[in-house]
């Protein structure tokens, strides 16, 4: 045989093997090429009912967003209320706010009653923003960006919660999928962008799109997205210094408590998306996200060690959704008799900006 012979039938048989294995990645699913990506609501059977839902009527929200923060234009520390600022801001972002509360809002029912009328309501909101392709267009600002990014992360989470339901049909499941991706895509390239020229300012804005994009990375099994989600939070972890606070977060002047609490949220969250997926934050650099949840709760009962720090009074924390609603998963993993009271204090531990209620 020819040597022209051998390297044509050498060519042509690794050419072979080369398409039977992009037949066979084709013809497999993908939960058997590896596993699929996994929520803290995964699993977790929900008794089906047929328990009436109240579904508000959908609002069509804007592509483009309009909105700006509210602070003081001249306050460095950022903690200072502008009222007239407030007003615009709440006014502005109203209708977004209160579109990802009636989503988490019916997730929640149905996760709690076992209500479909309420899962399909949650999955009408979503899909009716996918429709519209909701907050895919030119954010106006910095704040418009890290609303963008609550609702969407809420959202997200909301469909986590009921994707298991049954009444997501895949007509909708086409449409509200590539949405959350077109949205994702967006929070990566701003934080991207905002990381590579100014990396120290990466404050809980990073760790909440942390949330965002590890919930739709999971909901699209993407682990691009799941892992972008990951890296902020171990970012956030990295930071935690060895008395247990946050150095961008202790720079908010009377609001260095609340910032505390405010990025403590999301990272926990984070670190039970990753629990579901096999990755421990919680032990990462000795416990550091432990340490943090610790000085930031015991902040609510004993402001001091703040106040000393910044030589600011603090703002006064009560337990609340968005301040401590959080923590209940953590308690479970790390039972502790301070932020036990303090849940039992807290009316209602939803809180919109991390899907309504935690993981049970």
């Amino acid at each position: 045989m020819t040597k022209s012979r051998v390297q044509w039938l050498c060519t042509a048989g690794a050419e072979a093997v080369i398409l039977l294995g992009a037949l066979l990645v084709a013809v497999i699913p993908s939960s058997a090429r590896g596993a699929d990506l996994r929520s803290p609501w995964d699993g977790v059977a929900v008794k089906s009912t047929d328990a009436p839902y109240d579904c508000p009527a959908v609002e069509h929200l804007p592509v483009d967003f309009v909105t700006d923060g509210f602070y003081a234009l001249n306050d460095p520390t950022h903690s200072i209320v502008d009222p007239v600022r407030m007003k615009a801001y709440a006014a502005s972002a109203a209708p977004e706010k209160r579109d990802g509360n009636e989503v988490v809002r019916a997730a929640d029912a149905y996760r709690t009653t076992g209500s479909l009328a309420a899962a399909r309501c949650a999955v009408a909101h979503i899909e009716a923003n996918a429709r519209g392709q909701a907050l895919t267009g030119k954010m106006s600002s910095n704040q418009a960006y890290y609303v963008q990014g609550w609702v969407l992360g809420g959202e997200a989470i909301a469909y986590l919660k009921v994707r298991d339901s049954g009444v997501v049909t895949p007509e909708q499941k086409a449409v509200i999928l590539p949405w959350l991706k077109t949205v994702s895509r967006q929070a990566r390239q701003y934080y991207d962008e905002k990381a590579e020229k100014h990396p120290d300012s990466l404050n809980n804005h990073y760790y909440w799109a942390g949330v965002e994009l590890a919930a739709v990375g999971i909901a699209t099994n993407d682990r691009s997205d799941f892992n972008w989600g990951m890296k902020a939070a171990r970012t956030g972890i990295a930071a935690v210094r060895p008395d247990g606070t946050l150095p961008n977060e202790m720079r908010r002047g009377k609001r260095a408590l609340h910032y505390h609490l405010y990025a403590a949220g999301p990272l926990v969250m984070l670190a039970e998306l990753g629990m579901s997926n096999g990755i421990d934050l919680y032990a990462a650099r000795g416990g550091a996200l432990k340490h943090l949840v610790h000085v930031a709760i015991e902040g609510m009962i004993d402001p001091s060690p703040f106040e000393k720090a910044t030589g600011i009074r603090q703002e006064v924390q009560s337990p609340t959704g968005e301040s401590i609603g959080w923590a209940e998963p953590f308690n479970r993993r790390f039972p502790d008799p301070t932020i036990t009271r303090l849940l039992s204090e807290c009316h209602n531990m939803s809180s919109m900006y991390l899907g309504g209620l935690p993981p049970a």
